[in-house]
């Protein structure tokens, strides 16, 4: 054992929890790892997102350079975008959303498989932005939404901060293994 700083016997000094970290190095160095299945369910399904493809004005266009080589939304998971609503679980609303596309939007919605997602891109989306008029709706008030991202248009960092917050919320869900087994 090192010699600590402080004067004193080395066994005042020495850790309690030596065993355990002993046992775990050990169990590390034999490639066994420890994590509860809710974790690991979720760590799988935060690392696995597949959006899909649904721009609606021109925050769509900073949705598609968010895919493109320069953001590169594939170290999160997430580079393929799907064109049908039952191969994907996170929905991107970018653009405004008008009363004709709103049942469409709440359609394809609940087509999607659960668990889903949604992301409000923009503030078309959000509030309507500076189009306030009879003929658009906040995306809200069609499908929940867990993530909005501001802007006119966002960034696609912004989106990508976006997908990360979407990101921790999936990871801190609880309940999964049960909702997985339909306990």
């Amino acid at each position: 054992m090192e010699t600590p700083f402080a004067s004193g016997p080395a066994e005042l000094f020495a850790r309690i929890d030596n065993a355990a970290i002993d046992n775990a190095a050990s169990a590390a160095s034999e490639g066994v790892l420890f994590a509860k299945l809710d974790q690991a369910i979720n760590w799988a399904r935060k690392n696995s997102i597949w959006p899909m493809s649904f721009g609606l004005a021109c925050c769509a266009i900073e949705m598609m350079s968010m895919s493109a080589s320069r953001f590169d939304i594939a170290r999160f998971g997430a580079e393929v975008f799907r064109g049908s609503p039952r191969q994907s679980d996170l929905m991107i609303i970018a653009g405004r959303v008008s009363n004709k596309m709103a049942p469409v939007i709440r359609h394809l919605y609940q087509q999607m498989p659960e668990p889903k997602w949604a992301i409000s891109m923009g503030a078309c989306a959000t509030s309507t932005g500076v189009f306030n008029n009879y003929a658009l709706v906040p995306v809200n008030q069609v499908i929940p939404i867990d993530v909005y991202v501001p802007g006119c248009p966002p960034r696609p960092e912004q989106l990508i901060h976006a997908l990360m917050l979407l990101q921790r919320k999936i990871q801190a869900e609880s309940g999964t293994t049960k909702n997985v087994l339909n306990l």
